[in-house]
């Protein structure tokens, strides 16, 4: 594969924007998302090419949103018992479906079936014991409505 690399030097540029034209070029983009100030050149978005460094960059990415969902869960489930409301419950199981989309989505192309196949399997266990626990509630909270009947005649 051939690679192509820039330099951008802040003395040369430094008054000037810079802009390449990203559209031919098949990579992931991301852009940063710290504050931080710094003495450098300002970097808007950045599109990683190199398919291995894309791989361990959204593994890393992958996991922590995974980790994210599952103590958001934990979070929501263990509220759940307190709370005769299942909103939080349904909301989340939305949320999560949501991200399974995106992974199937925006991630397919990056990774191997393998990895995302074992990425849905994840997904869908922590789906299931949500739409488990909104069965349970709903069942518990079940109040059966009783009609009087006067006397048939």
């Amino acid at each position: 594969m051939n690679y192509k690399y820039y330099i951008l030097d802040k003395q040369t540029y430094s008054n000037s924007k810079t802009v390449i034209n990203t559209d031919k070029i098949n990579g992931y983009k991301i852009s940063p998302k710290n504050t931080v100030d710094y003495p450098g050149v300002e970097v808007n978005s950045m599109m990683v090419i190199k398919p291995t460094f894309i791989e361990k960059l959204l593994k890393k990415k992958i996991k922590r949103k995974l980790d994210f969902y599952l103590n958001y869960i934990l979070n929501v489930l263990d509220d759940a018992d307190s709370n005769p409301d299942d909103a939080p419950l349904r909301q989340a199981l939305n949320d999560l479906s949501k991200y399974k989309e995106i992974v199937d989505y925006k991630y397919r192309k990056y990774l191997d079936d393998k990895y995302i196949n074992l990425l849905q399997k994840k997904i869908s266990l922590l789906e299931r014991e949500l739409k488990a626990k909104i069965v349970y509630k709903q069942m518990n909270n079940y109040k059966p409505i009783y009609e009087e009947k006067g006397k048939s005649r």
